[in-house]
């Protein structure tokens, strides 16, 4: 069934928001799968902040080249669904993985990260990395060990001074 101008601009519109907020999109073909299944998988991606749906090709194509995607023809063939990741792509990536998971119609064609095209290998690695509030204690982690090294560093002549005052202390106190 044939949808009108009108409805194809909106919809037109709707897919280039979409684009414009995300900070990657991971396009899958889904064909023959089931409704109950591809509800399990949008209600996945919505756990990382972002959404899942199901695109028309050729207004999919439209709505990449306004936003200047280089969009490989692959891409959009088939049946095509997209996840668009607002917050945190590798969560997005890694909470579809999870989702899609023994489902056999699901496969990843690839995606985009900042309007740079990934394969679906790389969507593989994208969704293999820790999510962001990981990946930042990781790096508070390893900014901070310079600093408490030299802390420690520099407070151990301080703690050596004190020790021997100590143990002359106790020395003095048991010869008293």
């Amino acid at each position: 069934m044939a949808i009108s101008k009108q409805r194809k601009n909106e919809v037109l519109a709707e897919y280039e928001a979409w684009l414009q907020q995300s900070q990657a999109v991971i396009l899958v073909e889904y064909t023959g799968i089931t409704m109950k299944q591809l509800d399990a998988i949008r209600a996945k991606v919505r756990e990382s902040g972002g959404e899942f749906h199901i695109l028309k090709n050729t207004l999919a194509r439209r709505a990449f080249a306004s936003q200047q995607f280089n969009v490989p023809e692959a891409y959009l063939l088939n049946s095509t669904a997209a996840a668009f990741a607002f917050s945190d792509p590798a969560l997005t990536a890694k909470l579809l993985a999870e989702a899609s998971k023994g489902v056999e119609a699901v496969k990843v064609k690839g995606g985009f990260l900042d309007k740079q095209v990934l394969s679906a290998d790389q969507v593989k690695a994208l969704a293999d990395l820790p999510p962001l509030p990981v990946v930042r204690a990781q790096l508070l982690g390893v900014l901070q060990a310079p600093a408490g090294k030299l802390v420690r560093t520099i407070a151990e002549p301080a703690r050596s001074l004190a020790s021997v005052f100590r143990a002359y202390s106790e020395k003095a106190s048991v010869a008293a």
